[in-house]
């Protein structure tokens, strides 16, 4: 209630009235609270509207009700699935009706007549792998099919990919159940079934106009499509009620039809020389049958190394009952097109591959090449596909004409063009310019006897626009329809019809004008934290249920199902927060903190969102300043300062006495109650011997070989290798040296010259070379002063970003004589570091420059810091190899690797050494100090049972568990009882069948 406190005192009244007969009468979840508002203000659109509050209706009575209630009290109802939609159409400012918490079951599906019963809030993927056992499949898959859900599909009318093959979704529709805004239950179908009373005289009345109104081509999703009432089509009301946007009725139900799947596949990537050339050899594609003719241009990929050579590309997809069969329909498009270049390729991995290419496009054209913002608005025009490449040459002019720029890509084979434009919507003269564009386009494409939308709906973004592709009489006869299904407008009212402006309600006029001061630099977005914010526009790929190959993102939301625990609802409370219109209390918002609050900080988004939102970085921004002089939960002091308490540790050789008090029951509890550790985790035990200290023995017996070996007369063995010292983060120095040790020997045996980490200062001063030598450094040793090494891990994931900033200044200082060149005029480096634990070696490459932007000895330790396969791989010896294991291998590659280091060192030298298989994907769900924090315990399971367990407990017979994180490790330990390796200590053991050694 608190909530609706800055509405006027009579409509803040007849607000309660309604959230109170709403919780009455509604069995599912009601929300009017600010979290609840703020998830929904936006779609993937540019438009923010801010509703009054969010429904999750449990079943159709539900529906019922929430209309009921709505309709007493003249709020409007906006029905949302995905909340994928790109033209603004699943936001609004009245009761938003959320289908994906409950109403996402398939009811039936009968293999037998190639039908389904489904929940509007079913998602497309789960549709799909029930219909695949009896291959058959729904035929329209849009990029987003991982999260947009069936009832949003129907609204928008989308198609996908295939459409070339099996039409629109209004072509696979059958029959549907839907609830009307005053309460009447209809059951749309063929031959006027279902039809609202009057709706069957408004057609009769203008059976020419709707004969010769609507042009003629696949992908016309503008406007109502009411010339499927017309006789000769069937008079189909299920299929004219597709694409009205929960305009007309609110879906409650569908009968689909399913389509027949091909039993084998072939993808041919034809190369072109430039989009027009592969927008022109579409169409004539067509009459070899294909299953898809997708096009898209250079600037969308990130690598081209797995396309043909070309400037553009066209992917075309063939079925067939065997492999051969569908090659060689490939085979033969190959031959019959004029192409620079071609691959053809069947195997369904490789496949998949190539199509992440293009489904990734969506988000990565909201990046133009030199990183600016691009945006839709005019995503997905669509003309007679033999028009296609005379409608893009005057597209491109007309780009140039506004001084905007755009990478059109989609399914060129029906003539739909989708692209991102890097329009100015944060300035009046930015978004003038959009609207005059916006109009001069919906001229160019009628022009072309094109449709303003040619999938994804018009929204607000398109539907002023109307008159210019129908008429005005035309537009007029959309709003008498409108009129008999929904007489009150109480249904997702400016939409398609009386719209609002196509320039209003932009989602980025209530941000800030100027940069928020921030501690991170934010390299990417030009240093403002704002920028990064809006990288999110809400294609939602975090939304997804399972993970994909090793992809990770967003564990939490796999976990909980939770918007509110996903990137884009993290992100959207963000865009709120600075907003703050709705989320007024900035940096303290107790919303913002609590959605934060289950972020693993896994940073799989970093890599696996398409536009590269980096949410790890924005809850340790979003900390900082949230607890600035205030007091942090326990859990930051515990394990944030975890490198001091280890570090005292070690000081005072306390190890033994920590352990022993650790294994008391009721010590361990109450350790655990104070610092904030989650009462189902067991403290994990302290090395007595320290990796530093193991390793100054190490290198002092090394030197006494070599002294002995000089005065006997022999030469010692010279390193054939670089220069190397491995890194003792704090999880390798204070509890798994054995990890360290077992690094030293392989790097060795490989040929590395391996050194010690110093642990002091040398008292360094940076000089002018007055004298010319050479040496711009004055040494002081008085100033020296004893400093280890750290990343920062812990303080930046617990967001104490200016103790993190001391520790790695204080880091630098130490290294400060490692940080330059050997000689001034060379790029050679006097020794790389070997950072053996993932999570750390992460820090150091993104956090430690992003931390410390104006110092360059960042940049410069960043770019030496390697991981232990790539120290293997650049470094060592040339006619070096690794040990062979001949064994399975099973894990989970650590989520910081994937997101940001990258693991094909890794997967070169498993291969090297006979690790057969792959690691798993998705996160460990410990993740640093997540797991062991209080409260979150059930969450960091629920992960660990998603990927990483089940792989253990599948394993084959003698297999090596692979975990290069100690965090890996440690679930692995304490929820499976099993022994995770690090990939040094496994290729350590197997070195002339020796161990690594025991000295921890």
């Amino acid at each position: 209630m608190a909530d609706l406190q800055a509405e006027p005192a009579g409509v803040r009244a007849e607000l309660v009235d309604l959230q109170a007969e709403l919780r009455r009468t509604v069995r599912g979840e009601v929300g009017f609270d600010i979290t609840s508002r703020a998830l929904t203000t936006m779609d993937a659109s540019n438009y923010r509207r801010v509703p009054l509050g969010v429904v999750a209706p449990r079943d159709a009575d539900d529906v019922a009700a929430t209309l009921a209630a709505c309709r007493s009290h003249g709020v409007p109802v906006v029905a949302r699935g995905g909340g994928t939609s790109i033209a603004g159409q699943a936001t609004g400012t009245g009761v938003v009706l959320d289908f994906t918490r409950h109403m996402t079951g398939l009811v039936s599906l009968d293999p037998a007549s190639r039908t389904a019963v489904v929940q509007p809030g079913l998602v497309l993927d789960r549709l799909q792998q029930a219909a695949a056992p009896h291959g058959l499949r729904f035929g329209p898959d849009p990029s987003t099919h991982s999260r947009c859900t069936l009832g949003g599909m129907i609204g928008n009318n989308s198609c996908g990919s295939h459409s070339v093959a099996w039409g629109t979704t209004a072509d696979s529709v059958s029959e549907l159940t839907v609830i009307t805004a005053r309460g009447d239950l209809l059951h749309p179908g063929r031959d006027w079934t279902g039809a609202p009373e009057g709706l069957r005289p408004l057609v009769e009345a203008e059976l020419a106009r709707l004969r010769t109104g609507f042009p003629d081509l696949p992908r016309r999703i503008s406007g109502y499509a009411l010339d499927a009432l017309l006789p000769e089509n069937g008079a189909d009301v299920a299929r004219s009620f597709c694409g009205s946007e929960g305009t007309l009725g609110i879906l409650t139900e569908a009968v689909v039809r399913l389509v027949e799947a091909p039993r084998a596949r072939a993808l041919a990537v034809l190369g072109y020389a430039d989009e027009s050339g592969a927008a022109e050899a579409a169409a004539g594609l067509l009459v070899h049958g294909p299953l898809t003719v997708e096009g898209m241009a250079a600037d969308l990929v990130r690598s081209t190394a797995d396309l043909p050579r070309g400037g553009a590309w066209l992917f075309v997809e063939t079925g067939g009952d065997t492999e051969a069969e569908a090659r060689a329909r490939a085979e033969t498009i190959v031959r019959a097109a004029d192409v620079l270049d071609s691959l053809v390729v069947t195997d369904p991995a490789g496949q998949r591959a190539l199509w992440r290419i293009r489904e990734d496009a969506s988000g990565t054209a909201t990046r133009m090449p030199d990183g600016s913002e691009a945006w839709p608005g005019w995503e997905d025009c669509a003309v007679p596909p033999a028009q296609l490449g005379a409608y893009l040459r005057d597209f491109r002019g007309l780009l140039t004409a506004h001084g905007l720029r755009g990478t059109p890509y989609g399914h060129f084979g029906d003539g739909c063009i989708h692209v991102r434009i890097d329009f100015d919507l944060l300035t009046e003269p930015g978004v003038a310019r959009f609207r005059g564009f916006s109009e001069e386009l919906a001229e160019l494409v009628a022009a072309h006897g094109g449709s303003l939308s040619g999938e994804h709906g018009d929204g607000q973004a398109r539907a002023e626009l109307l008159p210019r592709m129908y008429g005005a009489e035309m537009v007029t006869l959309f709003e008498r329809a409108k009129g008999v299904w929904d007489p009150d407008d109480l249904l997702n009212p400016g939409m398609l019809v009386r719209p609002a402006p196509l320039d209003s309600n932009l989602r980025f006029s209530v941000l800030p004008r100027e940069p928020v001061d921030v501690v991170f630099g934010y390299p990417s977005d030009g240093g403002d934290f704002a920028a990064a914010v809006r990288r999110c526009v809400g294609v939602a790929k975090c939304r997804t249920t399972e993970v994909s190959g090793s992809s990770v993102m967003c564990p939490s939301f796999r976990a909980t199902g939770e918007e509110a625990h996903s990137t884009r609802g993290r992100a959207r409370l963000l865009h709120e927060m600075l907003a703050g219109e709705l989320v007024t209390d900035g940096w303290q918002s107790t919303e913002v903190r609590d959605a934060l609050d289950l972020c693993l900080s896994c940073k799989g988004c970093r890599t696996d969102c398409p536009v590269g939102v980096d949410m790890a970085t924005y809850k340790a921004e979003f900390l900082h300043h949230h607890y600035e002089g205030r007091r942090r939960p326990a859990a930051h002091y515990a394990m944030g300062w975890l490198p001091r308490w280890l570090r005292l540790v070690a000081r005072t050789r306390t190890a033994w006495l920590v352990n022993s008090l650790a294994a008391v029951g009721p010590l361990a509890w109450a350790a655990k109650r104070l610092g904030g550790i989650a009462p189902e985790r067991r403290i994990p035990r302290v090395a007595r011997v320290t990796f530093t200290r193991w390793s100054k023995r190490w290198f002092r017996a090394k030197v006494r070989g070599m002294r002995a070996e000089w005065r006997s007369g022999r030469e010692p063995e010279r390193p054939r290798g670089g220069a190397v010292m491995v890194w003792p983060d704090t999880f390798t120095e204070h509890l798994s040296p054995a990890v360290g040790m077992a690094a030293v020997r392989v790097l060795e045996a490989a040929g590395l010259f391996v050194m010690p980490m110093p642990a002091k200062t040398m008292g360094v001063t940076e000089t002018p070379d007055e004298d010319g030598d050479g040496t711009p450094y004055t040494f002081s040793p008085w100033k020296a002063r004893r400093v280890r090494v750290c990343c920062g891990l812990t303080y930046v994931s617990t967001g104490q970003l200016d103790r993190a900033r001391a520790v790695l200044r204080n880091t630098l200082d130490l290294l400060d004589v490692f940080l330059s060149p050997v000689l001034p005029e060379t790029d050679e480096l006097p020794a790389h570091f070997v950072v053996l634990e993932p999570s750390c070696a992460a820090a150091l490459r993104t956090d430690l420059p992003e931390l410390l932007p104006d110092d360059p000895r960042a940049a410069r330790l960043a770019a030496m810091v390697l991981t232990f396969a790539e120290a293997l791989e650049r470094l060592a010896a040339p006619d070096w190899t690794p040990p062979r294991i001949d064994r399975p291998a099973v894990g989970q590659t650590h989520c910081h690797q994937h997101a940001v280091l990258g693991d094909t060192p890794d997967r070169r030298l498993r291969t090297a050494a006979g690790l057969t298989g792959e690691l798993a994907g998705g996160c460990c769900g410990l993740a640093g100090n997540f797991g062991f924090e209080k409260g979150h315990y059930e969450v960091s399971a629920t992960c660990a049972e998603e990927q990483l367990l089940p792989s253990v407990r599948e394993a084959p017979d003698g297999a090596v568990i692979l975990a290069d994180g100690f965090s890996c490790r440690t679930q692995l330990e304490q929820m499976a009882g099993v022994r995770g390796r690090h990939l040094a200590e496994v290729l350590a053991e197997a070195l002339d069948g020796e161990g690594a050694g025991d000295g921890a």
